[in-house]
């Protein structure tokens, strides 16, 4: 076993950027979020799809913000979990 080598694996993650994900959370809403968190937008595009039906479009001035709060929250979890 002392003579073999032994090598180290480094897992290198890049992190997500606030400016991205707020930029296309705001143009694309629940699109734009597959950036930041993909189980976000999933869950963003079923809610969001029914309730521009129902509303005719004005309850994605409620949608729409939540969109871009959550995306921002996710991006910065994310980035925080790089740190530890």
């Amino acid at each position: 076993m002392e003579g073999q080598n032994q090598n180290q694996i480094v897992v290198v993650k890049t992190k997500k950027s606030m400016g991205v994900t707020i930029l296309l959370s705001v143009l694309f809403g629940p699109v734009g979020m597959f950036y930041s968190t993909v189980t976000g937008a999933i869950i963003m595009i079923i809610v969001s799809i029914p309730v521009a039906l129902f509303t005719v479009g004005i309850g994605l001035l409620l949608t729409w913000p939540i969109c871009i709060i959550w995306a921002a929250v996710a991006a910065n979890n994310y980035n925080k979990s790089l740190n530890t």
